[in-house]
Protein backbone atom coordinates (compact mmCIF):
# COMPACT_ATOMS: atom_id res chain seq x y z
CA UNK A 1 0.00 0.00 0.00
CA UNK A 2 1.57 3.19 -1.27
CA UNK A 3 1.99 6.36 1.25
CA UNK A 4 -0.64 8.77 1.04
CA UNK A 5 0.54 12.35 -0.10
CA UNK A 6 0.12 15.45 1.85
CA UNK A 7 -2.22 18.14 0.49
CA UNK A 8 0.40 20.80 0.77
CA UNK A 9 -2.21 23.79 0.32
CA UNK A 10 -4.37 22.19 3.16
CA UNK A 11 -1.07 21.89 5.16
CA UNK A 12 -0.52 25.18 5.11
CA UNK A 13 -3.82 26.08 6.50
CA UNK A 14 -4.32 24.21 8.93
CA UNK A 15 -2.18 22.06 11.85
CA UNK A 16 -3.15 19.36 14.08
CA UNK A 17 -2.51 19.71 17.65
CA UNK A 18 -1.41 16.89 20.13
CA UNK A 19 -5.18 15.54 20.52
CA UNK A 20 -6.10 15.66 16.95
CA UNK A 21 -8.05 18.56 16.27
CA UNK A 22 -7.39 20.67 13.60
CA UNK A 23 -6.63 24.41 14.18
CA UNK A 24 -6.83 27.46 11.32
CA UNK A 25 -6.37 31.53 10.99
CA UNK A 26 -9.46 33.00 11.24
CA UNK A 27 -10.28 34.92 7.76
CA UNK A 28 -10.14 38.73 6.74
CA UNK A 29 -6.59 39.71 8.64
CA UNK A 30 -4.98 40.96 5.12
CA UNK A 31 -6.20 44.01 4.53
CA UNK A 32 -9.74 46.41 5.10
CA UNK A 33 -8.91 46.28 8.93
CA UNK A 34 -9.24 49.53 9.28
CA UNK A 35 -12.80 49.83 8.88
CA UNK A 36 -13.33 46.83 11.29
CA UNK A 37 -14.30 47.79 15.08
CA UNK A 38 -11.47 47.35 17.45
CA UNK A 39 -13.14 44.25 19.28
CA UNK A 40 -13.63 42.70 15.72
CA UNK A 41 -9.49 43.20 15.00
CA UNK A 42 -8.85 41.40 18.14
CA UNK A 43 -10.90 38.54 17.71
CA UNK A 44 -9.51 38.02 14.50
CA UNK A 45 -6.41 36.94 15.82
CA UNK A 46 -7.14 33.85 17.46
CA UNK A 47 -6.95 30.96 15.81
CA UNK A 48 -10.03 28.58 15.53
CA UNK A 49 -10.73 25.20 16.27
CA UNK A 50 -12.15 23.16 12.75
CA UNK A 51 -15.91 21.74 13.56
CA UNK A 52 -16.39 18.50 12.90
CA UNK A 53 -18.40 19.37 9.53
CA UNK A 54 -15.17 18.89 7.41
CA UNK A 55 -14.48 15.76 7.85
CA UNK A 56 -12.22 15.43 4.37
CA UNK A 57 -9.58 17.64 5.28
CA UNK A 58 -8.21 14.80 7.55
CA UNK A 59 -8.01 12.75 4.73
CA UNK A 60 -6.05 15.69 2.73
CA UNK A 61 -3.46 15.94 6.20
CA UNK A 62 -2.71 12.09 6.77
CA UNK A 63 0.56 13.18 9.16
Amino acid sequence: MPKIKTHKGTSKRFKKTGSGKLVHRKTGQDHFNSRESGKTTKNKRRDMVLTKSNPGINRLIPY
